[in-house]
């Protein structure tokens, strides 16, 4: 059902559980519809949870629980082209292709550039600054052909 590099859900539950935080159905709800989803929005993951069914929730629900997760460090989260917060998945370091003109975000496979660049950048100095991750980011737009 969901990716390898997917949270599983028992262990979700026990980050709630270590942060005195209740598997609520509205928690569960935005954990299953983000594990489906990959990269989403709250308006996207409350869309989903609608679609499904499952629990009856707000937008601001979700983006409220959405930020919590992300605080829990269960989530990243970036804000996109069309200032949308989006929230991700996947927590380690990676980069995105960024559709620019559909505002998605798509993750794509140069471990080895990051783990490259990441290792450079932990040894350079930042006046007043440590690099705590590398996130690359790739911008485009569709093509003619792709559009079709």
């Amino acid at each position: 059902m969901f990716p390898d590099n997917v949270m599983k859900e028992e262990d979700f539950r026990k980050i709630l559980k270590k942060n005195a935080l209740k598997a609520t159905p509205q928690r569960l709800a935005v954990f299953r519809a983000m594990c489906n989803m990959g990269h989403a929005s709250a308006d996207q993951v409350c869309e989903y949870i609608e679609k499904e069914g499952e629990v009856k929730i707000t937008v601001a629900s979700v983006y409220n629980i959405l930020t919590d997760f992300s605080e829990l460090g269960v989530y990243k989260h970036r804000l996109s082209a069309n200032n949308k917060m989006i929230f991700d998945i996947t927590t380690e370091d990676h980069a995105h292709f960024y559709d620019i003109e559909n505002n998605t975000y798509r993750d794509i496979n140069i471990d080895e550039t990051i783990g490259e660049l990441k290792a450079k950048l932990m040894k350079k100095k930042f006046k007043g600054f440590k690099v705590d991750y590398v996130d690359i980011q790739i911008v485009g737009h569709p093509t003619r052909r792709s559009r079709k």
